[in-house]
Formats: structure tokens, C-alpha cells, sequence
């Protein structure tokens, strides 16, 4: 097939400030070009794509960047603007529709899934998080009754969070194995890795690390200054080791490193990319559950699940993180969540979508 593939609007490429979407767009731009499907990316200024998608033709665009709604009041009305990166994005998608067979919207916005009801042409959209804005939800239900397989879900935790959704399509997430190095180490430090950002909960396992008095390793992009000074304030001077946001490659050897993740997510995390990213190299997480790391850990083989924001139980378990043979982490990855697995899902989706506007 020839696709067209809409990035986040939020951060170019490689910037980090997509957080998993940015990951998720490589992951399955690899495994689509592995089963021979050309490929179009439209993504912002600035943009790059992992060595695995070299292949892939990059189309670059230049907008007024966007905020991202997990940051804005649930009730916030869109104030659409011609210079909006995310119009501008869809434009050019738009623009390739006759050389494609069907477009893969990621951008978590009004504009693209408006778009569905306007154009006679398959433009699908996996939805990259739960209900975090009313406008947003209102437009999801309203494309939904008219083209309910156009939307797709990495869990079902976060499909959940769309009650209208009768019978959801989950696609899980994938990851380009190759990248990630199996590490067999029971002694390493203590991990946190995502966005720093109040939804991410850093403060928990900053306090769990305190607890047993260990330094806490923390990779990702500081999105909230204020947020990460209060925690910074919180804890003596070098409680937290913050190690800044990394590329797959560096971040996967550091990782690996560590005994164990900590994950402490205050919403309703649609997936856990950090969560398999950790568990491909060999490391058991720890996790609040809450959103799609429910589904991804299994408790007492890849790690330990525990009761939303219970931080007690996040130590308790966290003692007994040597129990977990590192192995069977990485063997969940490879058998559920491997890019080409991704893909194949993917494909599968694009099928059945396509055969409606035929």
C-alpha cells in the first residue's frame, strides 16, 4: 500500500516533546516498510527519522506550534488559526491523496478526524490518549457513528475512557527490537523514565528511591520546569540523577543498566512506552496500575502492579524486584509488542477500512 502518515503537531521529530507518539510513528513506519508498503511522513520543521525509516519520504512543514491538551482545561474550545501546525500538516497530507491509498492521522486534534466527514477517502486515526478534552470527544463520537473502524486504540483501558466506543479496535504499540540490548543486571540502579510533567507522577518514585535511600536515574524531556523544581526542593542535592532526554539508542544502553523501573503514571496512560521500552532491555518495572501498563505487566513475571498512587505498595514491591527473571521480560516484548507485530495489526486495520470506500 502507499500511506501518508500525520505526526504530532506537538514538537518536531526527535525533539522529544511528542513523547510516545514520536516513538510509536518510527516504530511502525519500520515495520511497514519491512512488508514493502511505501510510506509518506508529514511532521513539522526540524524533524528526523530513525535510521530504520530512511526509506520513507519526510515531507517538512512550518506552523505555529501547538500545545498539547493534556495541558489545557477539559473544556478549552480550539481557536483554529490558518498558521496552526497541525492544519498545515493535514493540508499537505491532503495534497498526496491521489498517489495514497489511505492517510494514518497521529495527531491527537480536531482538524484531521473533522477532516473524515468531509473527504471521501480513508483517513484513519490511533487515537494516542484517553479523554482529555470534551471538544475533542464530542468530535470523536460524532465521526464514530458514521465510520466506527476508522478509529483505533493502543489499550483498553484507554478506549475505555470512550464509553461510545462499542467494539474497539487495539493495536497494542510496537518497538524496533533490534535497537533494544538485553542486559542481565540485578544490581543496577533505580530507573524513571517519560516526559516530567505532573501526569507522569515523578514525585512517587522520587519519595519511593528516598525511602530506601537510593539515588533515582531519570531520563526524559523536563516539559514542566516549575513541576521539576519542586521536586528538586523536595529531596536533598543529588537525590535525583537527571540524565536529560535521550535517542532510543543511548537511552535503551543506559536503561538496561538499571534493576528496575519505577512507573507512576497520575492519568490514564494510553500505552506505557517506557514501560516496554524497559522491559525489551531486560529491566521488571514497578507500576501504578492505571491506563495500558495494566495490561502490558504481568504481575509477578515482568514485574509488579499495584494500586494507583499506593506508594507503600510501590516499595514493598520494589524490594522484591530480584524475584523477576529478567528474560521473561524481554520474551513478552518480542511476542507482543515487536514492530513487525505492530504492523501486521496496522495492516490488518488499513484493510478492513479501505474495503469501506470501495
Amino acid at each position: 500500500m502507499r500511506l501518508t502518515i500525520i505526526s504530532t503537531p506537538i514538537g518536531f521529530l526527535g525533539s522529544g516533546k511528542g513523547g510516545g507518539v514520536e516513538l510509536t510513528l518510527n516504530s511502525l513506519v519500520s515495520g511497514l516498510l519491512k512488508q514493502n508498503h511505501s510510506i509518506n511522513i508529514v511532521a513539522p520543521n526540524n524533524s528526523k527519522l530513525s535510521e530504520s525509516c530512511s526509506s520513507a519520504k519526510l515531507f517538512t512543514v512550518e506552523g505555529h506550534e501547538q500545545n498539547s491538551w493534556q495541558h489545557q482545561d477539559y473544556y478549552t474550545k480550539t481557536k483554529i488559526s490558518g498558521g496552526s501546525i497541525v492544519n498545515i500538516m493535514l493540508e499537505k497530507a491532503l495534497s498526496l491523496m491521489k498517489d495514497c491509498d489511505a492517510i494514518i492521522n497521529l495527531a491527537y486534534d480536531l482538524q484531521p478526524i473533522c477532516k473524515t466527514l468531509e473527504v471521501d477517502y480513508p483517513i484513519l486515526h490511533l487515537i494516542s490518549m484517553g479523554d482529555e478534552s470534551l471538544e475533542i470527544r464530542n468530535i470523536i463520537s460524532k465521526v464514530y457513528s458514521s465510520y466506527p473502524f476508522n478509529f483505533a486504540f493502543h489499550s483498553k483501558a484507554q478506549a475505555a475512557d470512550y464509553p461510545f466506543i462499542k467494539e474497539p479496535i487495539i493495536l497494542g504499540n510496537g518497538f524496533e527490537l533490534s535497537r533494544y540490548t538485553f542486559q542481565e543486571k540485578k544490581d543496577g540502579p533505580l530507573a524513571w523514565v517519560g516526559r516530567v510533567a505532573p501526569e507522569k507522577g515523578l514525585e512517587d518514585a522520587a519519595y519511593v528511591a528516598s525511602e530506601i535511600g537510593e539515588k533515582l536515574n531519570v531520563w526524559g524531556f523536563i516539559e514542566d520546569k516549575d513541576y521539576a523544581s519542586s521536586i528538586i526542593e523536595s529531596y536533598p542535592s543529588g537525590h535525583i540523577c537527571w540524565k536529560g532526554y535521550l535517542q532510543t539508542n543511548e537511552l535503551q544502553e543506559q536503561l538496561g543498566k538499571c534493576r528496575a523501573l519505577i512507573n507512576t503514571p497520575k492519568w490514564n496512560e494510553a500505552y506505557g512506552n517506557v514501560v516496554v521500552e524497559a522491559m525489551a532491555c531486560g529491566v521488571p518495572v514497578v507500576a501504578y496500575k492505571r491506563g495500558g501498563p495494566g495490561e502490558i505487566i504481568q504481575h509477578g513475571k515482568t514485574g509488579f502492579l499495584v494500586k494507583a498512587d499506593d506508594k507503600e505498595s510501590l516499595l514493598f514491591y520494589l524490594k522484591k524486584i530480584s524475584n523477576i527473571n529478567r528474560s521473561k521480560c524481554r520474551e513478552w516484548v518480542e511476542n507482543n509488542a515487536s514492530s513487525d507485530i505492530f504492523a501486521q495489526k496496522v495492516v490488518s486495520w488499513l484493510k478492513r477500512v479501505i474495503k469501506e470506500y470501495k
